[in-house]
């Protein structure tokens, strides 16, 4: 129990600049009105547009809101405050099933562009799994980028597991392909691949990324895929473009936000997971090792709202 305080605290901490941001605007709207109509709609939804929950998710929360407020009857606009949470938290609901992948053979993609806090995300899941019993593997195949073979090796010492690379500029499949033979040898229970952020235009990202698949697809075909978007969620809307333009090249199978305790943007979260049906998987709330947390719906919107 002690512990579940400790996580929640650390959630609850690093959404204060979002909370404020979101919490503020809808606690003006709800004070300002006396009885819910047109423009205490609009005001609402304006509100959360500047949130950073979008216009199709602000918009999508407003007419939810509308329904069950003509079918419960409601009156006071302080009643919609409890609405607009379950609203939200039905939005960005995960799934029991979606780490049964942490208990299973598992070869663990993560994709993004360059800054969004990738390879510190691989050490600290690296980290995660290793503490929970999982012999873990990561696979340095981001060998465009000056700095991040070594970047990931030193995360790799922290996490206490081992690592397979190749030389800058050498070929990510390549290194891929050494991990996979490397992961079956030592009977890995999950290997983590890092892969490029930004080659110089994006179908050749997109190539490369496809040619990663292909190799998986052709020597670890009875391993469980996982493909999880690094977000930065101090970019906001900007995070929600980047998952669209990935999402055409790669069967994304969740979300990592990172960065969550540095900004007042986090409301992206609750528009990235509606406007692409793509849960939020994990979340970083702090610069630690152990500062990146499984998501929890519940407890993100709790947090929220408190």
């Amino acid at each position: 129990m002690e512990e579940k305080k400790g996580l929640f605290g650390k959630l609850f901490s690093g959404l204060t600049k979002t909370r404020i941001q979101i919490m503020g605007g809808i606690n003006h709207v709800l004070s300002a009105f006396s009885s819910i109509d047109d423009d205490f709609y609009e005001e609402l939804e304006e509100a959360l547009i500047m949130a950073d929950i979008g216009v199709n998710t602000s918009m999508r929360i407003i007419e939810d809101l509308k329904i069950r407020v003509k079918e419960e009857n409601i009156k006071d606009p302080m009643s919609i405050k409890g609405l607009l949470k379950e609203e939200i938290e039905s939005i960005m609901m995960v799934g029991e099933d979606q780490y049964d992948f942490i208990d299973k053979k598992t070869i663990l993609l993560l994709i993004g562009v360059n800054g969004v806090g990738k390879t510190t995300t691989i050490g600290k899941l690296a980290n995660q799994y290793r503490l929970a019993g999982k012999k873990v593997i990561l696979a340095a195949a981001d060998t465009f980028r000056a700095g991040a073979i070594e970047q990931l090796k030193e995360w790799a010492s922290r996490s206490k597991v081992s690592i397979i690379s190749g030389q800058e500029q050498s070929d990510p499949a390549a290194v891929i392909y050494d991990a996979i033979a490397s992961a079956k040898s030592k009977n890995a229970d999950i290997l983590i691949c890092d892969t490029a952020g930004r080659l110089h235009n994006k179908k050749n990202l997109m190539d490369e990324l496809q040619k990663i698949f292909r190799i998986i697809n052709r020597d670890y075909p009875e391993a469980h895929k996982e493909v999880f978007i690094v977000l930065d969620s101090t970019t906001g809307q900007n995070a929600l473009q980047q998952a669209r333009q990935f999402k055409e090249s790669a069967d994304i199978t969740g979300i990592v936000l990172t960065k969550l305790d540095g900004t007042a943007k986090g409301g992206i979260s609750i528009a990235i997971s509606n406007e692409l049906g793509i849960p939020v998987k994990y979340i970083g709330v702090g610069e630690g090792i152990d500062d990146l947390q499984k998501f929890n719906a519940s407890e993100f919107v709790a947090a929220l709202f408190e």
